[in-house]
């Protein structure tokens, strides 16, 4: 198999995109598209609890008369270290393409399937060490802005024709290579899970992810944890409950991004920038928080 097929469409960026992206800078403003972790965060129900805790601490270490530098340290030098454990799925995140299957034989965008390629140490093949840098173009679409409201209602479906809508009134167009963000204002409550919870989830359906591909966007995102719309209002005739994904990750390859705090490029108004974000390459993870950035 060709290494394009496990990095999907992104792999093809060509070198004058990311000049053109890097244009976009005017001011050298950095906007965060990423809120802290912390133990107990909110986080999809599938998904294993985030958890920081301590492995070394200056008072362990002394008590414990560990010599990680050997016998000499009159300073009394100490340090901290952790362990993270935590789904590569928490807060801002991007999934691999090996991320999610379907079909009997559980397979994947590229030809990746559990039978030739999930060993006991994750997917072999479109695991997240195959995730590509993201530089390029990123455009906001706010959905939650359009509509006048904070956030979308419960299981409230953004589709084509509103995003058409959103770039008429923003003044803006979706081109190929691009990262493209929806903020449906789900992200504008956390980290309050009651309030999350009353909201879960809005977000594109099947027409808006139609929609993207027509244009050839490379990575998508939204502020909630699943992308798409929840309970899917088109599952189809097989029922689906992720009829997005499966379009998208899994028969397109294009990047899917969840989680994402776009609260603050809502209140500038920024909705064209340079986007960054840096994929963690963990052989066998299905995905990588990231931090992305949006510079103006």
């Amino acid at each position: 198999m060709s290494t394009g097929s496990e990095i999907g469409p992104a792999a093809g960026l060509p070198p004058e995109q990311v000049v053109r992206a890097a244009g976009l800078v005017r001011e050298g403003r950095l906007i965060p598209m990423a809120a802290a972790r912390f133990p107990g965060m909110p986080l999809f129900p599938g998904h294993p609890p985030f958890q920081v805790l301590n492995y070394r601490t200056p008072r362990g270490i002394r008590v414990a008369g560990a010599q990680p530098w050997g016998p000499i340290n009159d300073a009394g030098l100490g340090y901290m270290a952790e362990y993270v454990m935590a789904t590569s799925h928490s807060g801002a995140h991007v999934d691999a393409l090996a991320h999610m299957t379907v079909g009997e034989d559980m397979h994947w965008y590229g030809g990746g399937s559990a039978d030739a390629h999930l060993t006991d140490f994750g997917p072999s093949f479109g695991d997240a060490s195959r995730m590509p840098p993201f530089f390029t173009r990123g455009v906001l679409l706010d959905a939650a802005g359009q509509r006048g409201l904070d956030c979308l209602p419960a299981g409230s479906p953004v589709d084509a024709a509103e995003l058409e809508a959103i770039c008429t009134a923003q003044g803006v167009t979706v081109e190929p290579w691009d990262v493209v963000v929806i903020r449906t204002g789900y992200m504008g409550l956390w980290p309050d899970a009651e309030r999350m919870a009353a909201h879960r989830t809005p977000g594109p359906d099947i027409s808006a992810a139609r929609w993207l591909l027509e244009r050839r966007v490379v990575a998508t995102g939204t502020d909630t944890e699943t992308y798409e719309v929840q309970p899917a209002p088109d599952p189809g005739p097989t029922g689906n409950p992720q009829p997005v994904h499966t379009l998208l990750l899994i028969e397109s390859g294009v990047y899917l991004m969840e989680s994402l705090d776009l609260e603050a490029l809502a209140r500038e108004r920024v909705y064209e920038f340079l986007f960054v974000a840096l994929p963690l390459k963990i052989r066998g993870a299905t995905g990588s928080m990231v931090d992305p950035v949006a510079v103006v």
